[in-house]
């Protein structure tokens, strides 16, 4: 009787001791289980926090790539060159109104890539939107005009020249991203003040050189124009202000094939031409008055 109260102590032990490891064994797995939820949990509430912190960004960032790919569906049209519209901009009370209108302008013309060039440091918010909710195909970028060449409140708009740094950016910008020969298109500087007849983008595309067209409303004039000769030259030119000039056109009066830009990389405005001679300077980089494309009927 005690041999077998010893063997059932002895097997009670065993089963004690194997009941005791079976119950921290137990014990251990859920506390492992336990701990990788709860690092699963954090992760999933940390990743959620980030997503919710970040919504609009990456909203914005799908919201961008679905713009981009429908945009270059509908508006790429393999047949027609593209227009690289560069349009200097600054801050002033009016700016957001005036790129409203042109931007709505520029959505109507097809094969139009926006390249807008703030005058700042840093880009603005306001441009930012409104490039983003534009539907078109823009490029943007910041560069600010040197202090000691910046008009002061009460200065003539003539009395230093406006859009320099802004518009050699834009012209850096094709040169660094588009190749000579392979990159086809025709460069136009489209000031953000003005407004445009969607027709005259018809007249730009069609430019093989340097394309010249009227201005309306410039120079005291209802219209600068260049004179055109019975055999189809530009002759001469129709213009309020020193109509001897070699090139007195209005900014908005000439554009430029994109394969002159990209050979002629020296080609440039720069602060240390006489005032009222930027297009004459820049053009003279390109062509003479005898191979000027006169476009467009008035």
């Amino acid at each position: 009787m005690e041999k077998i109260n010893a063997f059932d102590m002895r097997v009670r032990r065993k089963y004690i001791l194997i009941l005791v490891f079976c119950s921290a064994f137990a014990f251990f797995v859920i506390w492992k289980l336990f701990q990788i939820q709860s690092g699963r949990d954090i992760q999933d509430m940390y990743c959620a926090q980030l997503v919710s912190q970040n919504k609009e960004l990456i909203h914005l960032s799908h919201y961008q790539l679905t713009l981009l790919e429908q945009l270059y569906k509908e508006n790429i049209n393999q047949s027609l060159p593209i227009i690289y519209a560069i349009t200097p901009t600054y801050y002033r009370y009016v700016q957001k109104a005036e790129l409203t209108r042109l931007s709505q302008t520029l959505r109507l013309v097809e094969n139009l890539h926006w390249i807008v060039v703030e005058d700042s440091d840093t880009k603005t918010n306001l441009v930012v939107n409104l490039l983003n909710e534009s539907h078109l195909i823009y490029t943007h970028i910041a560069a600010k005009t040197p202090p000691f060449e910046k008009l002061k409140d009460k200065d003539p708009r003539w009395k230093k020249h406006r859009g320099v740094e802004q518009r050699n950016a834009g012209l850096k910008w094709l040169r660094e991203n588009l190749v000579l020969s392979k990159n086809k298109g025709v460069v136009y500087f489209l000031d953000d003040d003005n407004t445009y007849s969607v027709k005259l983008f018809d007249e730009i595309r069609k430019v093989r050189k340097v394309g010249v067209w009227p201005v309306g409303l410039v120079g005291g004039l209802n219209a600068e124009a260049p004179v055109v000769d019975t055999t189809g030259k530009v002759s001469g030119y129709k213009s309020g202000w020193k109509p001897d000039r070699p090139f007195a056109i209005d900014m908005a009066g000439f554009a430029i094939n994109l394969d002159l830009i990209l050979s002629k990389q020296d080609a440039q405005f720069s602060y240390k031409m006489a005032k009222g001679y930027q297009e004459s300077e820049f053009l003279s980089y390109f062509v003479t008055k005898d191979e000027l494309e006169p476009r467009t009927n008035g």
